[in-house]
Parts: structure tokens; sequence; C-alpha cells
């Protein structure tokens, strides 16, 4: 849990400066947020309290931290060098919050919204920074039951840092329709396959998709023009779907929904990864980045939260549109090249259906909303293959050429 920011916005901007400076390249880590259910329910349960009491002097006292609500956890595998750390280290974590939460007789949960637990059930924990949010924010902040996973990895130097943030933008929605997971909410079938995003992006306030930067000092302008104007006082108020983190030198990718399989986690996880460092090389060589106008990139996020995997997202090059799993195929041919030094390429899969397509062809077939978030919070098997021996899981090809994938040419649209 967060306390109040303690530096000056002086202060804040010249350490995270430095910090960025100085970063070992391409260290990451994952933070998962999870419902906490009543067991026999499912109902969300206002207890978070007494699952961090119960990890106290155990392995993941250091790795379980509040978010916002007392029916919510998060927990955070902590710095790792290596992908293949992050690969051991969720199902460790998850492992571990689950003998928590099994010793005190309560469920777990990690789908994007809860399918009908009211918002106004739920109880805002009591930190600083939660109390602060809350002043600010009000309606916003309740009804922000919602709950997503975030990959963290760093990127030495402050100028690159945000050009790799710019050059993220446009992938947003890529990653998002791949994590949706959360079709329910409020006993209510959406029709969008990740409510998660549409409640918290278009309720709070520096939400979903930024502006592009393009280096340290025009981020650094705005960033003090929010703290002089007072429209932030904590540097966690910028909330957008990625962002340069100005505790930790990572870029910080934000978009994604909580996932209910571990494996898909990973799976996630390693794209988002193998992205941001295909990027850093891009910004390395000298190859023009895709920065299309917020605009553009906001026409596919909503297909992203429309249609999720099921529809289609526009290339933001070409204008060319196409079925969203060919996107995500030939993001993961154009991650290619940085995917051997980083251990990725066994997870690299488009699976035959995310978490919300499931979900929602159960309830086509007449399951009610309590039988299809009981299939999703039952707890998984450890996972034990590697996802390219996985049933249910596609593999993309690879190979396709993709060397003129990023470019700053005029947009046709």
């Amino acid at each position: 849990m967060r306390d109040e920011q303690r530096l000056t916005p002086d202060e804040l901007l010249h350490e995270a400066r430095e910090q960025f400076e100085q970063a070992q390249d391409f260290s990451l880590a994952v933070e998962e947020e999870f419902a906490i259910l009543d067991s026999e329910t499912l109902a969300l349960s206002n207890r978070f309290e007494e699952l961090k009491a119960a990890a106290e002097g155990t392995d993941l006292e250091q790795h379980l931290v509040g978010e916002l609500i007392a029916s919510e956890v998060e927990i955070r595998t902590g710095r790792c060098d290596s992908f293949a750390e992050v690969a051991a280290r969720v199902p460790e974590r998850r492992r571990q919050l689950r003998s928590l939460a099994d010793r005190l007789g309560v469920g777990l949960g990690a789908t994007g919204t809860h399918p009908w637990s009211p918002w106004q059930d739920q109880r805002i924990i009591d930190t600083p920074h939660y109390r602060r949010n809350d002043e600010i924010l009000q309606y916003v902040v309740w009804r922000n039951n919602s709950f997503g996973l975030h990959v963290h990895v760093a990127i030495n130097g402050a100028d690159r840092a945000v050009q790799v943030t710019d050059g993220l933008r446009a992938y947003l929605p890529e990653l998002l329709a791949l994590s949706a997971s959360s079709p329910f909410v409020e006993n209510v079938n959406t029709g969008l396959h990740t409510a998660r995003t549409q409640i918290f992006t278009r309720f709070f306030p520096r939400c979903g998709v930024p502006d592009a930067y393009g280096d340290w000092a025009t981020f650094e302008e705005y960033v003090r023009f929010l703290f002089e104007t007072g429209s932030i006082d904590e540097h966690t108020q910028m909330w957008w779907s990625v962002r340069p983190h100005l505790a930790f030198p990572t870029v910080e990718i934000r978009v994604c929904d909580s996932q209910p399989r571990q494996e898909e986690a990973i799976t996630l996880a390693a794209l988002t990864y193998s992205l941001t460092v295909r990027i850093a090389r891009a910004v390395d060589e000298g190859e023009p980045l895709l920065l299309p106008p917020h605009r553009l990139i906001e026409e596919n996020f909503w297909r992203a939260i429309r249609h999720g995997l099921s529809g289609e997202l526009i290339d933001l090059e070409s204008g060319r549109v196409r079925p969203t799993r060919v996107a995500i195929e030939e993001l993961i041919d154009w991650v290619q090249p940085v995917v051997g030094e980083l251990g990725t390429a066994e997870y690299l899969a488009v699976p035959e259906a995310n978490a919300a397509e499931r979900q929602r062809a159960r309830h086509e077939e007449g399951a009610t909303l309590e039988e299809i978030y009981a299939e999703q919070v039952a707890p998984q098997a450890p996972l034990a293959v590697p996802p390219s021996g996985r049933s249910g899981l596609a593999r993309a090809s690879v190979g396709t050429d993709r060397s003129t994938r990023l470019t700053s040419k005029s947009n046709p649209l």
C-alpha cells in the first residue's frame, strides 16, 4: 500500500530521471489483482486486512499489497532479471496467495470485474493514499471495482523510456483484446468483452491512451503542469494504460484485465515484455516508430473493449481492417527478433478462446452468471508444460516480414 508522496515534485522528477539513467535494461515485474470472495456465495468479501495479517512472517509478506477496496488484493512477482523468473514466480505467488486464502476460508477471483457484487458494498481500505483518492474522486473511485494485470519493464535512459512509452501506445488495443476477461458486471451481460476497461478508463481522469511526448523534457513539463495547477498531488494520479513510472525506472503497461488462468497471465506478460523490448530496440537502431494520433488509437481501443479477441482491428499504418487474432499474430511475428534473447518464444500464442469468449459462450449456452463465475475462479492446476504444448492454444505463425511495421509515415486515415 502506498503512503502519501513525500518528495516535492522537483525532487520526484529529478530522482525519477536519475533512476532511469542508471536502470538495468529489461528487468521486469508482474502485478496481479485478485477479487477476495466469500467461499460459499462467491460474492466480493471485504477481508483484505485479514489476508494482509495472515501474510506477515511468510515469503509472500513483502509481495502482497492492498489496491483500493477491501475486497481486492494485489500480488507482485518482485523484480525479475529474466522472463524465466517471471514464468516461475507467477505460479509461485498464486500458490502462496491461495494458501493464505484457504487458511482464512476465502475464495479468489481473477476476472476484470465481478459479475454481480454491488460496488456500494465495497469498502475503501484505510491508507493515506486511498483516503486521498476517495476525497478527490468520490463516485469515480467508489465505482472502480475492477481487477487488472500490470507489467513493469525497466528501461535505461529517461528519453528512451518516454520513447518506448510512445511506441507502445499503438499496440495497447492488441494487448487489451488478448486479455479481455470481463463481459459481466452488476448482474448484466454488458455486450462488452472488457467492461473493466470501459469503467476504469472512461471514469478516471488522465486515463486510457496518453499523448506521445517524444522526450523526457516534454513529459516532465506536463507532469510539472499537473502539480503546479493542483490537478494532481501524487504521481500515481496519472492512470494511463501505459506510463513511465516515477517511483521505479520502468515503463508500466496497465491496460490488461486480470487473468483467471495462470498460463494465460504468463502468455500475456510474455507478449507485453517482448513488445516493449522490441520497441526499445527500434529506438536504439533508429527504426521509425508508429506514432498515430490519439483519435486513431482510440478507434482500436473501442473495438478491443467491445469485441475483444473476436473482433477486428485497424492497421493504423495502412488502414486495412483485419481480424484481431490476425493483428496479434502479426505482432508476434514482429517481435521475433528479440524473443530468443528474452526466452519468451515458447509462451507467445493466440488462444483459441480467451476468458471473455469462454464466459460469453457459456452464457449463450444458458449458464447462469453464478455458474460461469464459479468455473472461472476454480483453482487451476499448476503450469506443467510450456504453452506451445498446451491444448487450447493456437501457436501463431512466424516469419512474416514485418520490417516496415513501425513507421512515422503520414497516416492515410
